[in-house]
């Protein structure tokens, strides 16, 4: 198995890393939201701790955020570390981003930059940050969204070219210490810290973070200390200390007011939790299929090849090839549903040809892993450099909810049509939760087209409900699935008939591999 790495120390809230998970042995699923007893999903090191578990369903099945992400600001240096963990340790579900504002910094003219090269730019006034970006880019976040953060270099004072993108937090970690400066910015920070920290402490620490990280020397960082950070902190940033929610004297060795804080925290992920699939197997029971749905027609030869995957007898070799058909079959007619416009072109003979050529920007292919990915040579073979996008969802054997482990999605999808592979779908919860994060990396719902050889009447309605303007293309729907979410009658675990692997004891027809414990 694999899992997510969030860096929770130094705001690296990204999708795109795999570790192998700590342990690999499976164990039956406990259908419960008590909170785990096992070892932590963490990895430890010297300057980080970092989460390795899934992210839950942020979504009702509804397919809309059911609470936003909970904003704490300022979380300075002084509470990190450790306490972080402590939140993750408690709670397993915990999802964390940090968003620093050093990437906000205003875009410097040449002038300002031969100022800040000789340490007389004043990074310290409220003036040098875009608060219009930061507050634009917190609030998506918040909604869920994904966002692109620029990335400051401080030893060239310019953004780099580059930016940083973020995306997937229960609760959200803004550490600056201008956040109370903005109007706007204080309005969607939920919890707000003022941490009292001596002054020869903040000296010290920006001693050794200019010296060391941004290749400042000593008389440079305290002539900028004594000529802008002070007096900027007692101007704009001391007063505001009575805006604060809470204030933590003595800085990070306040246990009392941190165990406080962890406590809240605590709370606010205890609200955020969902049971998304118990919602969708009790739902939509009896209602007729839904008119976004398009069944390739059964033909003998269509019957035939179902007839011969869904054989329990059937050899892998022979499994592969027919499934490999009906791929082809199922991805061309995904393709009839793209957007096209009237295209003439001139036939060697010299006669005009009334033809038609896709209308749209372009075709981005998003396979579920792990069995969705056996899709993707079919789709290769009839659209030539087609991009695709990975996206691996595993089951939570404790609580029995899918979670997000790893996302690669192509730059600018948001402008393309996409088509999402899940080789099958029984309750939809899997195809739910990958519909949601193309929705929040800006994909049009009407341009997002399920494709799955088989389904269950129970995902159809699921997906359908929560996303009605999804185009589902399948090759045959079931009517049943039961207790442990097989589609009955079905066609087995496709991924371990594929792949030549054993299936575990519990596992489910939605394209979510078991994860280790």
């Amino acid at each position: 198995g694999y899992s997510i790495v969030f860096d929770t120390g130094g705001g690296e809230g990204s999708l795109d890393r795999l570790l192998p998970s700590i342990n690999t042995s499976l164990s039956p699923r406990k259908r419960t939201t008590s909170q785990c007893k096992s070892e932590p999903p963490l990895l430890r090191t010297s300057k980080r701790t970092i989460y390795t578990a899934g992210r839950p369903p942020w979504y009702n099945e509804h397919g809309t955020q059911s609470k936003e992400a909970f904003v704490i600001g300022p979380y300075i240096k002084a509470l990190r570390g450790g306490k972080i963990t402590i939140i993750i340790n408690h709670h397993h579900v915990s999802i964390l981003v940090s968003l620093y504002p050093q990437g906000f910094v205003e875009v410097l003219t040449a002038e300002q930059q031969l100022l800040a090269a000789n340490n007389d730019y004043n990074f310290d006034h409220p003036d040098a940050f875009d608060f219009s970006l930061l507050v634009h880019t917190l609030r998506k976040l918040k909604q869920g969204k994904s966002v692109k953060i620029p990335v400051y270099d401080f030893t060239t004072h310019g953004r780099q070219k580059e930016w940083k993108t973020v995306y997937g937090a229960s609760v959200i970690i803004f550490e600056g210490i201008m956040s109370f400066a903005d109007k706007e910015l204080l309005k969607l920070l939920d919890m707000k810290i003022f941490v009292d920290t001596d002054s020869d402490i903040r000296l010290v620490r920006r001693l050794r973070r200019d010296i060391t990280e941004r290749g400042r020397d000593i008389d440079g960082v305290i002539k900028q200390y004594n000529k802008f950070v002070k007096p900027a902190f007692e101007q704009y940033i001391e007063p505001t200390m009575r805006l604060a929610d809470i204030v933590v004297p003595r800085g990070g060795g306040n246990m009392v007011a941190i165990d406080l804080i962890v406590q809240h925290v605590h709370s606010q992920l205890e609200e955020r939790e969902l049971s998304v699939r118990a919602a969708l197997a009790s739902a939509h029971q009896a209602q007729p299929l839904p008119q976004t749905l398009s069944v390739v027609e059964s033909t003998p030869q269509v019957r035939g090849m179902h007839t011969i995957i869904r054989n329990k007898e059937t050899s892998r070799d022979e499994f592969i090839f027919y499934s490999k058909r009906l791929m082809r079959l199922l991805i061309e007619r995904a393709l009839s549903f793209l957007p096209s416009q009237v295209h003439i072109v001139q036939t060697p003979q010299g006669e005009d040809y009334e033809g038609r050529t896709f209308h749209g920007k372009g075709i981005t292919g998003v396979s579920i892993l792990r069995a969705g990915e056996t899709m993707e040579p079919a789709l290769r073979a009839v659209c030539k450099d087609v991009r695709i996008g990975k996206i691996l969802i595993q089951t939570n054997q404790d609580t029995g909810e899918p979670e997000l482990h790893y996302l690669r999605l192509p730059k600018d999808i948001s402008e393309d049509h996409v088509i999402l592979m899940d080789c099958t779908v029984s309750t939809g919860a899997a195809a739910m939760m990958a519909i949601r994060v193309l929705l929040d990396h800006d994909v049009q719902e009407d341009k997002i087209l399920l494709v799955s050889l088989l389904m269950a009447e129970m995902g159809v309605h699921s997906v359908a409900y929560a996303f009605p303007q999804v185009k589902i293309i399948t090759t045959a729907v079931d009517k049943k699935v039961n207790d442990l979410f097989h589609i009955i009658p079905g066609i087995g675990n496709f991924g371990d008939r594929y792949f030549g692997t054993d299936a575990p004891p519990d596992w489910s027809d939605d394209d979510m591999d078991e994860p280790s414990c």
